[in-house]
């Protein structure tokens, strides 16, 4: 029995008729794309999935070290429990080939009629891998957003907001942005890698969930509540492992959004490298002025926040602005940061600032800075996009406003929602309890860690007694008497 023949394909059917694009029995699907393009997108899947995990290690640094353990665990749950979401129904909501402005539908359930044809979003890669591309972006997404719990929410309720969070924000305003069909995408919104449904989606998730919340309490012998104003990272080092991951990442974050392996992508991938500069040093030279010193908490917070800003830009802006992209950026959340008190919220991992504050610029930005030939270098867009005001078209800073509002709006209120309704849930409850939180989360949640050892460390770093902590599972009690050391012991 002779084998049947292989033909390439050269024209791809109706996606109604045959949404997989082919037979691959009797058909080469592969033969319509640029092996170039597809092993940039799979390198850029790798890259941007070890976002997430990075964005834990730069929350495990800044936290506590009593809570820095649970960001590394939420971190992996991000990575996992998203992942089974996106391929479930979530890739469907925001992919759908559906004529709605609103949200798709479930035609693309559990990656069904998900094969060679080509995506929509980006028509030089199949469907199959612009959907393993589209994976990576909401699970960093949802561990951005996942710090708000900072030291004092519990962990399954967490886990729970996250989920219905990517469903009922992320994957909303990813479909107005991203499917041809979306109504910000026909407005003519510029959001070039998610400024939308990424960073200010998240900042202002984070912010409401920070005001549900509440702020943290403080170990003290005085009873009642005290707010918690600042603390230093415990572990600097993780917190700039973190941020160096993050950076390395978002090179395939916003290269990978281009249409194919072009002079565009090469463009996107220097003003992401120059934004992060710029941003990182704007913002110790002003934190220099303030304060005299140096900060490498500033210098991780000045890098991301230029990261941000250039998110929605890397696509549509020349190189020469790239830097100062980053530097507005980062001065803009540097005096976020600055005066975030008068908000009297509890962001301690500044995702609100970074994100919210830093995404909604880098949007209006993008109105102000966008040139028409920088898209035209994907040798595809030709003259179809206008610029901004550097073109003179100056409706597209309005547009940009509309749409940098539209996904804050609809992700704080929808946030304050979700979480309303957890909240009321009975053993939902969002706050943990103040012994939980003063002991730490890792105590509570995680088997990993020796209590015992984990005390006797923390009473010798605040300068207590070992023995007046051994063998107890409770906070030590401050010593309030100083600490005096006569023949090479420590004494009460």
């Amino acid at each position: 029995m002779a084998e049947p023949e292989i033909v390439p394909v050269t024209e791809w059917p109706d996606w109604h008729a045959n949404p997989n694009g082919g037979d691959p029995f009797t058909q080469d699907l592969n033969a319509p794309y640029d092996k170039g393009d597809l092993c940039w997108m799979l390198v850029c899947t790798a890259l941007c999935w070890q976002i997430t995990p990075a964005i834990g290690f730069l929350y495990a640094g800044m936290n506590r070290r009593k809570a820095a353990l649970t960001m590394l665990l939420q971190s992996l749950f991000c990575a996992c429990a998203c992942g089974i979401q996106f391929w479930i129904y979530g890739y469907s909501l925001y992919q759908a080939r559906t004529t709605n402005p609103i949200l798709g539908d479930l035609s693309l359930a559990v990656f069904r009629n998900v094969l060679a044809q080509p995506s929509m979003a980006n028509p030089n890669i199949p469907d199959i891998l612009y959907a393993a591309f589209g994976f990576t972006f909401v699970s960093c997404t949802a561990m951005i957003l996942a710090g708000a719990m900072l030291e004092r929410g519990r962990l399954l309720p967490s886990m729970l907001f996250l989920l219905c969070w990517t469903t009922f924000v992320y994957y909303f305003i990813a479909y107005w942005e991203w499917n041809p069909s979306g109504w910000l995408y026909k407005l003519g919104v510029y959001d070039f890698a998610g400024s939308g449904p990424v960073h200010i989606a998240s900042g202002f998730g984070a912010l409401a969930w920070s005001m549900m919340l509440g702020p943290r309490v403080v170990d003290s012998d005085v009873v009642g509540r005290k707010k918690f104003v600042h603390h230093k990272p415990h572990s600097p080092l993780l917190m700039c492992l973190g941020t160096a991951f993050i950076w390395f990442g978002w090179f395939a974050f916003n290269g990978g959004s281009t249409p194919n392996l072009s002079l565009r992508t090469i463009y996107v991938v220097v003003n992401t490298n120059l934004a992060g500069c710029g941003g990182g040093v704007g913002w110790v030279l002003i934190d220099y002025l303030y304060k005299r010193k140096f900060s490498l908490v500033g210098f991780c917070s000045g890098i991301i926040a230029g990261l941000v800003g250039i998110t929605p830009a890397a696509g549509y802006v020349p190189v020469y602005v790239a830097s100062l992209i980053g530097f507005l950026t980062s001065t803009s959340c540097y005096y976020a940061v600055k005066y975030k008190h008068l908000l009297s919220v509890d962001d301690g991992l500044d995702i609100f600032a970074l994100h919210g504050v830093g995404g909604y610029v880098g949007d209006l930005l993008t109105g102000i800075f966008a040139d028409n030939f920088v898209p035209a270098l994907d040798g595809v867009s030709g003259s179809s996009y206008a610029g901004g005001w550097w073109n003179r078209n100056f409706r597209q800073l309005g547009l940009q406003f509309a749409g940098a509002t539209t996904a804050a709006a609809w992700s704080f209120v929808v946030s304050c929602i979700l979480l309303f309704i957890i909240n009321k849930i009975p053993g939902l409850h969002l706050r943990a309890s103040e012994d939980s939180e003063i002991r730490g989360l890792d105590i509570k949640y995680l088997e990993d860690v020796d209590e015992e050892g984990f005390y006797m460390n923390e009473c010798i770093l605040h300068g207590r007694s070992p023995p007046r902590c051994s063998g107890s599972l409770k906070a030590p009690t401050p010593v309030m008497e100083p600490v005096s050391v006569e023949g090479g012991e420590k004494k009460d």
